[in-house]
């Protein structure tokens, strides 16, 4: 099993339990800390504490979710060779380069004289 691989378990694993912790809370400040018992500022047996735990682990899971993404890109960029596609393999090998170069001389072409005087036409 790769690094990429791994990575790509562990970022599936975080985002279903973000999701989860995201279902559990409530837009409008209920919720899972609703639940236990009133929605006042003055809560008893520890359900203030439950809000702050969820809001607090969206944005551990959040972090956590964007830093393996990040990693799982430099594990992906860094276990492989980047090359061309089969194709354009196969195409360049194809293509031969001729072995000798046709040759050339180095003669200047003779250019035509043109005539000094030119016709008057009256």
């Amino acid at each position: 099993m790769s690094t990429f691989s791994i990575f790509i378990a562990l970022i599936i694993i975080v985002c279903f339990l973000l999701v989860l912790v995201v279902m559990v809370q409530n837009p409008k400040g209920g919720g899972l800390s609703s639940s236990f018992g009133g929605g006042g500022s003055q809560q008893v047996g520890g359900v203030q504490k439950t809000s702050d735990f969820l809001d607090r682990s969206t944005w551990i899971l959040a972090s956590l979710l964007l830093i393996l993404i990040l990693i799982s890109n430099v594990t992906l960029s860094s276990g492989q060779v980047v090359t061309d596609s089969k194709l354009l393999q196969d195409e360049a090998t194809q293509q031969t380069i001729p072995e000798s170069l046709p040759e050339t001389t180095n003669e200047i072409p003779e250019i035509p004289e043109i005539p000094a005087e030119i016709p008057e036409d009256n």
